[in-house]
């Protein structure tokens, strides 16, 4: 009997499983005509370009990953020097595929933060209890002394993929290690303390604040502000002072002797060194640095 019914159930099943067969044998044929009717040809040049990149797809070129920006430079040449993470190493390497001719050193860009001021070196005015994050922070009035300085609240932070910041004693801080130079950063800060800037050695120079305060009021509320007073540009035409505080012009910038002096002279310790290995800041209250006359006899 119950052969029977297994027999019935095999000779209504089969022509069933037959059609399902054949359709799919349909839609494979189709798929595959589709396929190569539809193929896309992709030039070799962008493939070799591809593998020049990091492949981080970080989006500092402004294209939507490496994939991307592959296509355009091979398109557009001039988009040769984009790639922030890559450095002058990738722009030689696609500069060789696409034949060209690299003018300038094509230094990588990695950012710098224009404040040193960790908590025990702020004022406060009120303590913050909102929303945790920069841009809220920043809506408030009062909510630190100085108005210039870094918040601590991890904007940045959040930004970043790599995990190259950190908020270090209320003070944003980035390792250089990990740093890809994406630029992604830039954005999560309300007060624009991040500026990405052309490293032409494993260390730079920068001034490490914002202050545009008058040098009383920077000194009253912070102990490591810059308070415009020209030291630096008086030792070293590297420096310039514009509405109260001191900036480096990288486009000339060379580690040079005026330059350190600069920095050993600068009163407050706002001029401080930034990369890789870079030296520690000089302590907030510790006296600049002075030659000793020689004694005459």
């Amino acid at each position: 009997m119950i052969s029977v019914v297994l027999a019935g159930i095999l000779n209504e099943a089969w022509p069933a499983a037959l059609l399902a067969l054949g359709l799919a044998l349909v839609f494979a044929l189709i798929l595959l005509i589709a396929s190569i009717k539809l193929k896309v040809d992709v030039d070799p040049k962008v493939e070799e370009v591809h593998k020049a990149l990091p492949n981080i797809d970080c989006g500092a070129c402004g294209f939507a990953g490496c994939s991307s920006y592959a296509k355009a430079v091979v398109a557009d040449p001039n988009l040769l020097g984009k790639c922030a993470p890559g450095g002058s190493d990738a722009s030689s390497a696609i500069a060789k595929i696409l034949n060209l001719q690299m003018s300038g050193s094509g230094a990588p860009m990695r950012p710098v933060i224009h404040c040193r001021a960790c908590e025990r070196d702020k004022t406060y005015f009120a303590e913050y209890d909102g929303i945790i994050g920069c841009t809220s922070a920043n809506a408030q009035p009062n909510v630190q002394a100085c108005a210039f300085g870094c918040l601590g609240y991890g904007g940045c932070v959040r930004r970043c993929k790599f995990d190259a910041i950190h908020i270090i004693d209320g003070l944003a801080v980035i390792d250089y290690e990990k740093c890809t130079g994406c630029g992604a950063c830039v954005a999560g800060c309300p007060r624009f303390l991040i500026e990405m800037v052309p490293f032409t050695q494993d260390i730079v120079m920068t001034v490490a604040c914002s202050s545009k305060e008058n040098g009383k009021n920077t000194r009253t509320f912070c102990k490591v502000g810059c308070i415009g007073c020209g030291i630096c540009a008086k030792q070293s035409d590297l420096f310039g002072v514009t509405d109260n505080v001191a900036r480096i012009d990288f486009a000339k910038y060379e580690l040079s002797e005026a330059a350190q002096t600069a920095m050993d002279k600068c009163p407050t310790g706002s001029i401080v060194f930034r990369g890789k290995d870079a030296p520690a800041d000089r302590p907030a209250g510790q006296k600049p640095k002075t030659k000793k006359k020689s004694m005459e006899v």
